[in-house]
């Protein structure tokens, strides 16, 4: 049996490494100087690297991309039941950390224009048990900062920009995490940004600096004695051995967030003239994207009928490193659907059973395709072949 050929041939892989990155690990080792923070002078050295690149005051790095999301939540101050404003169109950690914070993840639907959460929703959802906002870009597309910056001063709200997706992206003109109170974002072995593991949360405020720091440190203090704690925190500190990955690998960042912007500017307009496929709509407020995922609506009745589960199988084995996204939004999870919370102080009247966003849905179920982030370091003739391999699908069925 004869087997059809690829539309696209090439093969994308991540991370993009060479000797820089495997010379600066090998250094950290045959110094014997791994941890941090008795020796991470290089830890210290990252961290103001990228306070720097995003234009913050301070950065604090920790374990993971969840962990950097609870080190902020704690550090503005939330209580047992408060409430934090979360989409239901993203990972867990952006909803499970808040239970681990104690609080209520409160979820309110998308802009169906770009699948990042609702002005509108969030200002709809206000109580006054609500005390955050976590905005998610997803995808690296910068939510609507000013909308929402606005929404949290009027109802003297904090921000966590939720960046995980979004290193290098610029809202009018400013970086992505250095809008809100707080950035959050992680470095795991997909994010553009990646030492295999690792978080960061930048700020400008002095006092959110100074809590988050103790925090991932045990609960000690700047200045205070090794043995002194003063704070709830544990160890989520990276070592040198990271520290040195990530900088080598922002060297990286700018001039493939570049490349990425310009890919998906160009896909957009391929997609844009095929029947059935629309790009989510970026406004010009959006001065660079960097396309952690690229994302387009599907539209099963121009192919056909064929459902997006069946449409990504056939875009994957046209070569396209694709995805169907999630299955469904988070609040659908057992976790939430069940109730499973364990130790946490949930209020006994807090009910996801009923809780229905459409926008998120409809794109988990039906609309929404995602192209993952290291295809887009391909070249104009890749994305030319992305959109061949979906016209290649549409003419079949």
């Amino acid at each position: 049996m004869e087997i059809a050929e690829k539309t696209v041939k090439k093969t994308f892989s991540w991370p993009i490494f060479d000797e820089t990155e495997v010379e600066a690990v090998a250094q950290v080792v045959r110094s014997g100087k791994w941890g941090n923070p008795d020796c991470g002078d290089l830890v210290e050295a990252f961290e103001k690297e990228f306070a720097a690149y995003c234009g913050s005051k301070y950065a604090v790095s920790c374990v993971n991309g969840s962990v950097s999301l609870r080190l902020a939540l704690i550090a503005c101050g939330v209580k047992p039941g408060d409430e934090v404003i979360v989409p239901p169109y993203t990972f867990i950690a952006t909803a499970s950390t808040v239970i681990e914070a104690n609080c209520v993840p409160v979820f309110v639907d998308l802009d169906p224009d770009t699948y990042n959460i609702s002005p509108q929703a969030i200002e709809a959802a206000i109580t006054p048990r609500t005390k955050v906002i976590i905005p998610v870009h997803f995808g690296g597309q910068s939510c609507d900062m000013e909308a929402i910056m606005d929404i949290a001063k009027r109802h003297n709200l904090r921000v966590i920009e939720d960046a995980a997706h979004a290193h290098g992206a610029e809202y009018k003109g400013k970086k992505l995490g250095s809008i809100g109170d707080v950035g959050s974002f992680s470095f795991q072995s997909s994010k553009n940004l990646t030492a295999g593991e690792g978080g960061i949360v930048v700020t400008d405020d002095d006092e959110l600096y100074a809590m988050m720091n103790s925090l991932r440190n045990v609960g000690r203090i700047e200045g205070g004695q090794w043995y002194d704690h003063y704070n709830p925190g544990c160890n989520y500190r990276i070592t040198q051995m990271q520290a040195v990955l990530l900088s080598a690998q922002l060297k990286r960042l700018e001039a493939q967030t570049l490349t990425r912007n310009e890919n998906g500017l160009y896909l957009n307009q391929l997609l844009e003239q095929i029947d059935g496929i629309t790009p989510l709509k970026r406004d010009a407020d959006i001065t660079l994207h960097c396309y952690h995922i690229y994302i387009f609506k599907y539209d099963k009745t121009y192919f056909g009928g064929l459902s997006k589960t069946e449409f990504v199988e056939r875009l994957a084995a046209e070569g396209v490193p694709c995805f169907r996204g999630y299955p469904h939004p988070l609040y659908k999870q057992p976790l939430f659907q069940n109730k499973n919370f364990m130790c946490y102080a949930i209020p006994d009247d807090v009910d996801y059973t009923q809780v229905e966003c459409p926008v998120a849905e409809r794109a988990c179920s039906d609309e929404a395709v995602w192209i993952l982030q290291h295809a887009m370091l391909g070249t104009k003739e890749d994305m030319e072949s992305f959109a061949e391999a979906i016209k290649k699908i549409q003419s079949e069925v």
